[in-house]
């Protein structure tokens, strides 16, 4: 058993260039946050230095090896006061004379480890190399800590390989910035691991560059333990390694539903090269040529009969063809309803999904609709795809929750279908808690991904707004939806997402579905969300270039998913021996 501690957040904004400066006043600051008790202390990313260096030669007088005199001054500090620091500064390989972007551990008896930042933002490449040591979990007599720096998490593989290698706390140490914080992406990764991240980001403005500051601490249920929005400053909150430990995602033990025989493509990257002509190579599965079109979800509660929700589906149809949609997508189980499904389910082949179809031909619409599906003897929470052309599709949800495990057998393919505007995939409901299932749809091709879900309780999160200045058009204000993990999702992988949840306040979905777009830094966003029974949003999406061989639309060149180090996420996809 490993006790509960307090740890800290400390929020720093330095001055370019002036490290001694920056070394003592971080130092008054863990100080201030051992006095406060704290035995694990996070600083900012480039605390010590600043961040917006143009190259290797300007920032050279400030690199330095680890252990060195910066980790030194702080390791006195961690053996006096009986505590663990994280630092973020420029470090110098003395192999190779490589410089990185590094954040080290230090604990009372000197340097326990070093992360190099893996996956650099726009401006480190003029500098800085690619970090060389993987992802690391470091085992101390608080518990097991990880370091990932600032752009690092926005890939869902990073705090991933750090949580299946048992971290209890993820240190995040940033230069966060274009949007208000606590971000998205901080919230998601604690919330889809189930770890505790303490989050110590830099505020203030650096070579005309605003940085957002936001520090905060997040349990493992994304809860905000502590924040601080602008200024210098420290936060504590107490973390208890052993709730961590439970990895525990809403409920679920996320960790044994993995699917790792089915995350494959986790170690490839197929947007290496032009995606045009990657996805075109030998003829075989080309992406539909790109355009404009209108994707449209609807919410609602199903009945348990499957007339009236085809009723009511009809509605909602009509609805979205005249508001110029050329797909809508319905809630999980929309068809069949959520009562007991050996009681409801009904085949793929069968006439409720013919008069499904039926309907998608007389408007010439697509339609994805979930349903309890009976077949060779066995159920599944399934999804039909349904067109002009007909019953299109099939996909058998592949990450069973606890409560869908008595009576769902798990699906084994991915659901991939091409339609005229665009490559779509489909997940169902807990599907998408996986964050391994959103890339491995990118990863296919996908520019929509359609997920009809029935979430229960409040999933997102609202923020009360920043005073940090930031440059228009992005929001400071207060916003009811500031975390959406759809919205992640959907960014995270560069995809346009069609979440359709269940509404049915008294049975605890509360619906907030949503059309979300593949740029989560894009303001205003290219989003449409609704809540309301038979409620409709509707969005346009765009797959279409502006000419010339290679994409021009972030959607078809998925800038984030060809940024990925792949090479270093094979333990993502390890399965157990037989």
């Amino acid at each position: 058993m490993t006790a509960p501690f307090t740890a800290a957040a400390v929020q720093f904004e330095p001055v370019m260039g002036d490290k001694p400066r920056n070394v003592e006043a971080l130092a008054r600051l863990v100080e201030e946050a051992a006095d406060a008790g704290a035995r694990l202390i996070v600083t900012p990313e480039m605390g010590t230095t600043g961040y917006c260096w143009y190259d290797r030669a300007e920032v050279a007088p400030h690199v330095e090896r680890v252990p060195g005199p910066t980790t030194d001054r702080f390791a006195e500090i961690a053996g006096r006061r009986d505590c663990h620091i994280v630092i973020g500064m420029p470090e110098i390989d003395d192999t190779t004379g490589l410089y990185y972007n590094s954040a080290v551990l230090i604990g009372p008896d000197g340097v326990l480890g070093t992360h190099r930042k893996t996956h650099p933002y726009i401006s480190e490449p003029k500098w800085a190399a690619n970090g060389d040591h993987g992802h690391q979990v470091f085992e101390t007599p608080l518990g097991r800590i990880a370091l990932l720096i600032c752009m690092d998490i926005h890939f869902v593989e990073t705090a991933r390989l750090v949580a299946l290698a048992g971290a209890d706390v993820i240190c995040h140490i940033s230069n966060w910035l274009a949007e208000r914080t606590p971000a998205p992406y901080w919230i998601q990764r604690a919330e889809e691991n189930g770890c505790y991240l303490v989050e110590s980001n830099r505020w203030g403005l650096e070579r005309g560059v605003q940085f957002s500051g936001g520090s905060c601490i997040l349990g493992p249920g994304a809860e905000t333990l502590a924040v601080i929005d602008g200024g210098d400053g420290v936060i504590t909150a107490t973390i208890d390694p052993e709730r961590a430990r439970t990895r525990r995602v809403g409920g679920e033990k996320v960790f044994e539903q993995r699917r790792p025989d089915l995350y494959k493509e986790l170690a490839t990257n197929t947007f290496t090269w032009n995606p045009g002509d990657f996805f075109s190579l030998y003829g075989h599965q080309p992406l539909p040529k790109g355009r404009k079109a209108r994707v449209a979800v609807a919410e609602f509660s199903p009945a348990p009969e499957i007339a009236a929700n085809l009723q009511t589906i009809a509605g909602l149809a009509e609805r979205a063809r005249d508001a110029g949609a050329e797909l809508l997508v319905l809630p999980e189980r929309a068809l069949t309803g959520l009562a007991d499904p050996a009681e409801t389910a009904v085949p793929f082949a069968g006439e409720d999904l013919a008069r499904l179809a039926t309907l998608a031909a007389s408007l010439d619409l697509f339609i994805v609709a979930g349903y309890a599906e009976r077949a060779g003897g066995c159920l599944y929470n399934s999804a039909a795809l349904a067109g002009p052309g007909g019953l299109l599709g099939n996909y058998r949800q592949l990450h069973r929750a606890a409560s869908d495990q008595g009576w769902a057998s798990p699906g084994e393919d991915w659901g991939v279908f091409d339609l005229p505007f665009g490559r779509l995939g489909v997940l169902i409901g807990h599907d998408a808690a996986f964050p391994e299932a959103g890339r491995v749809l990118a990863l296919k091709g996908c520019d929509v991904i359609a997920c009809p879900a029935a979430v229960h309780g409040r999933f997102w999160r609202d923020h009360a707004g920043t005073a940090v200045a930031q440059p228009a058009p992005i929001p400071t204000g207060a916003d009811p939806h500031h975390y959406h993990p759809f919205r992640v999702r959907a960014g995270e992988n560069n995809c346009y997402l069609a979440f359709a949840n269940v509404f049915d306040p008294a049975k605890g979905y509360a619906g907030v579905s949503g059309v979300f777009g593949p740029d989560t830094f894009l303001f205003p966003r290219q989003e449409a969300i609704v809540s309301g029974n038979d409620a409709l949003a509707v969005a346009e999406i765009d797959t279409s270039s502006l000419g010339g061989a290679y994409p021009t639309h972030v959607v078809r060149r998925k800038d984030l998913v060809l940024m990925r180090q792949p090479h270093q996420y094979v333990p993502l996809v390890a399965t157990a021996p037989a």
